[in-house]
C-alpha cells in the first residue's frame, strides 16, 4: 500500500506544535482490498477505514465534484487511479494540502510550506467556493493560528465574501455551524474567528445576534473600547486565557451581553436591563444552532447574573444564597465556579483592564463553599416538609454571613 500522512498532522509538525490526531491517505487501493487487509469501513459519504491495530482513520485518495448546494452536494470519486496530488488538490487551504511519505519526505505540490513560513491562510483553488463550510473553517483556523501571526490571503477573503453573497451559507446545517463555533471559542484567539467572519460578511448570517453588537456604543468611562462588539471579542479572548480550551466558558462569554443590541437608541450609551433583555436572543441562538443544554443554561445564567456578581460586595447574604439557588448551584456546584470565571472575563475583557484584579470571583466562590458546607444533620431535629427547606436556607444564609461578614 502507498500510505501518506496528510493534513493537520503534517502542518502542525512543520509549525512545531504538539501533534494531534493523525489522518492517512491510501493511494491505489479499493474498498475490497482495504477490507481484505483488515481495515474496518466506517465512511458514510466517502471511503474511510479504521486501522485494525491503531484505530486511526485511513481514507482512499479521492476527488470531489460539485453536484448541488450545501456541503453535502458533492460526487466523490475514489477510484484507484486517483493520485495523491489530485487528493491534495481538493482540500481547503494550502497549509492543509501537504503529505508525508513513509520515509518522512514532504509532498507539497501547492506551496503549503511556503504559506506556513509566510503565515498566510490561502485557499487551494477555485473549488474552494463549492463548500460553504470552508468560510467557517477559515475563521476557526484563524482563532487557532492568529497568535502565530497568520492572516487570511486577500484573494481568499474575496472568495469568502463571494460565497456569502451567493447565499450558500444558508444551506449549512446547524450542527456543522455549532461544531466550528465550539472549536473556535475553545481556541486561543476566539476574537479572530469573529473578526474573520465579520470581514467576510458571514457573521450576520451565522451569528446575527452577535453581529448586532457591533457599532452599539457603551459608556466610555466603563468601556474604553466603546463598541460592544469589540467588547465581546475582548471577553472571549480573556475567557480563553482564564479557562483554556473550555468551550462552555467561551460560549457564555460570547453571549453574556446580547441584550445590549436591543437597547433603544434614545437610551444609549447606557444599557439598563440588558441582562434580562439578553436572554431571549440567547435562547433564539441556541434553538437555531441546537446548542447543548449545558451551554445554554450557563449562557442564560451569565447573561442574567453578571452585573450581580460585579457588585457582589453590595449583596446581602440572603441575596447571595438566592442567587446560588437561581443558578442551581447547590445541585450543580461547578456552575458557580464557571459563572465566576465568565464574570471575571467580562470585567477584564475591556481595553486597558486585562490585568485588573477581580476579587468578586473568589468572594463568590468562598460564599458558595460556606453555603455548601451546611448539612441536613446541622438542622434542628423534628423538622418536616417545607420547614426543612426553610431551615436549610436560613442556615446557609447564616453560614455565608459568617464567612464573608455580610449582613444577613
Amino acid at each position: 500500500m502507498k500510505i501518506y500522512l496528510v493534513g493537520g498532522a503534517v502542518r502542525d509538525r512543520l509549525l512545531g506544535l504538539a501533534p494531534g490526531d493523525r489522518d492517512w491517505v491510501v493511494v491505489g487501493e479499493t474498498q475490497a482490498s482495504m477490507e481484505a487487509a483488515g481495515f474496518k469501513s466506517v465512511g458514510r459519504d466517502f471511503p474511510v477505514f479504521l486501522h485494525p491495530d491503531t484505530g486511526e482513520e485511513y481514507a482512499l485518495a479521492r476527488t470531489e465534484r460539485k453536484s448541488g448546494r450545501g456541503y453535502r452536494g458533492f460526487v466523490v470519486d475514489a477510484d484507484p487511479s486517483v493520485t495523491l496530488e489530485e487528493d491534495l488538490g481538493r482540500r481547503d487551504f494550502t497549509i492543509n494540502a501537504m503529505a508525508q511519505d513513509a520515509q518522512g519526505e514532504l509532498v507539497d505540490p501547492l506551496g503549503g510550506a511556503a504559506d506556513l513560513q509566510a503565515r498566510v491562510l490561502r485557499h487551494v483553488g477555485d473549488a474552494f467556493v463549492e463548500d460553504p463550510l470552508r468560510v467557517l473553517r477559515a475563521a476557526r483556523f484563524m482563532a487557532r493560528f492568529a497568535p502565530l501571526g497568520f492572516t487570511v490571503a486577500d484573494e481568499t477573503m474575496a472568495l469568502m465574501r463571494q460565497m456569502v453573497a451567493s447565499g450558500e451559507l444558508a444551506d449549512l446545517v446547524p450542527e456543522r455551524i455549532w461544531q466550528e463555533l465550539r472549536r473556535a471559542i475553545a481556541s486561543q484567539r476566539p476574537s479572530a474567528f469573529l473578526r474573520t467572519l465579520r470581514d467576510a460578511g458571514a457573521l450576520a448570517v451565522v451569528l446575527p445576534e452577535v453581529d448586532a453588537l457591533y457599532g452599539v456604543p457603551q459608556r466610555a468611562e466603563f468601556h474604553p473600547e466603546v463598541d460592544t462588539g469589540v467588547h465581546a471579542e475582548l471577553v472571549c479572548d480573556m475567557a480563553a486565557r482564564l479557562a483554556p480550551g473550555d468551550d462552555l466558558i467561551g460560549f457564555a462569554a460570547l453571549t453574556h451581553d446580547l441584550g445590549k443590541a436591543l437597547t433603544p437608541a434614545h437610551v444609549l450609551p447606557r444599557h439598563i436591563g440588558h441582562e434580562q433583555a439578553g436572554v431571549a436572543p440567547l435562547q433564539a441562538l441556541c434553538e437555531r444552532l441546537k446548542v447543548p443544554v449545558e451551554h445554554r443554561l450557563l449562557g442564560e445564567i451569565a447573561c442574567r447574573e453578571h452585573l450581580n456578581i460585579h457588585r457582589f460586595d453590595e449583596l446581602r447574604a440572603t441575596t447571595v444564597v438566592r442567587l446560588i439557588e437561581r443558578c442551581d448551584g447547590f445541585r450543580k456546584p461547578g456552575r458557580i465556579d464557571q459563572l465566576a470565571t465568565v464574570c471575571e472575563a467580562d470585567k477584564r475583557g475591556r481595553t486597558g483592564h486585562a490585568e485588573d484584579a477581580y476579587p468578586q470571583a473568589d468572594a463568590l466562590r468562598a460564599a458558595h463553599a460556606a453555603a455548601c458546607a451546611v448539612r441536613a444533620s446541622d438542622l434542628p431535629e423534628g423538622l418536616t416538609g417545607p420547614a426543612i427547606g426553610e431551615a436549610m436556607r436560613d442556615a446557609r444564609i447564616a453560614a455565608v454571613a459568617a464567612a464573608t461578614g455580610k449582613k444577613p
